[in-house]
């Protein structure tokens, strides 16, 4: 058998592939049409094109975005509205319910000058009718003021909330009772789930109790700390005379701010079980005494 060499067609033209077509120059003149003088000429490639299209479509898309975003075209936008509409419309509806209130009122006012004028009662400011004293008499004759059970451990009960308060702005004197004297407030009422132990740097002990039940300040003083915790969430504590310091941790919400004054068995927190430490909804409450830890059921009847 025998082979033969195929000569290659010297005008056959070599095939040029499609990316490589893209770098080919090409030349964009501008003539003036009655003198066919060159105005202006530039030097191009495909691939110059696409770049230069891909730019100006860029920087289009982001001076399109910046002004839906940050400027008030975005009003014009279905679907945007204005952020302060809210608050607009919640100043114009209280101002709405105290025109309408002042305007019943005077209403009322005219009415009643017209009743007295003509030598009638005056119609009373509240929708029920006042009944007379006959029937109100007749109504109430046979109450007697006797004290219930009821009634006693009510205001033995208020009595005990109010012995420990202090008047506002009291700072600690040496007359001041010691601290063996000193009467806490029970921040919480609920099941003690874990005391205090020292040894394994448990500094407090935790209180179980209902969701969104209210904490109560042990005693009078001035907020120290209002902050949130990665550990044990919303914290608050609170400094008293003698150099007393209670903290509050993984609360839910905080009452307080710091540097706010307080009394005893006012709230100032709301039971949660914020933080990473936490296992469910409860009070880890701590007593500080001159910078030491101390169990506070030695001092607090949960």
């Amino acid at each position: 058998m025998s082979s033969r060499k195929v000569k290659a067609d010297p005008t056959e033209e070599p095939k040029v592939r499609w990316y490589q077509k893209l770098r080919d120059k090409y030349r964009l003149v501008i003539l003036d049409e009655d003198t066919f003088e060159e105005k202006l000429s530039f030097r191009l490639s495909r691939l110059n094109v696409f770049v230069i299209t891909g730019m100006l479509a860029i920087i289009l898309v982001f001076l399109t975005s910046y002004l839906i975003a940050f400027t008030p075209l975005r009003e014009y936008i279905p679907g945007y509205k204005d952020t302060n509409i809210q608050k607009e419309l919640y100043e114009l509806q209280l101002k709405a319910d105290s025109i309408e209130a002042a305007v019943k009122d005077k209403d009322l006012f005219i009415q009643n000058m017209k009743r007295v004028i003509s030598g009638e009662e005056p119609e009373n400011s509240s929708a029920s009718p006042v009944k007379s004293d006959s029937a109100s008499r007749t109504k109430y004759a046979g109450i007697r003021n006797t004290r219930g059970r009821e009634d006693s451990l009510l205001r033995a009960e208020v009595e005990n909330q109010s012995r420990y308060n202090l008047r506002p702005g009291q700072k600690a004197t040496p007359h001041s009772p010691s601290l063996s004297k000193l009467s806490f407030f029970t921040p919480l009422k609920g099941v003690i789930t874990n005391r205090f132990n020292a040894s394994r740097q448990h500094f407090g002990l935790d209180v179980v109790s209902a969701r969104n039940e209210a904490i109560k300040a042990a005693y009078d003083g001035t907020v120290i700390f209002s902050e949130w915790t990665a550990e044990t969430g919303y914290v608050i504590a609170v400094q008293h005379i003698d150099n007393v310091v209670t903290v509050y941790k993984h609360n839910s919400v905080l009452l307080r701010k710091q540097g706010a004054y307080v009394k005893a068995g006012e709230s100032i927190a709301i039971v949660g079980e914020s933080g990473e430490l936490s296992t469910g909804p409860h009070l880890h409450f701590e007593l500080w005494i001159n910078g030491r830890a101390v169990d506070p059921e030695q001092y607090i009847s949960f």
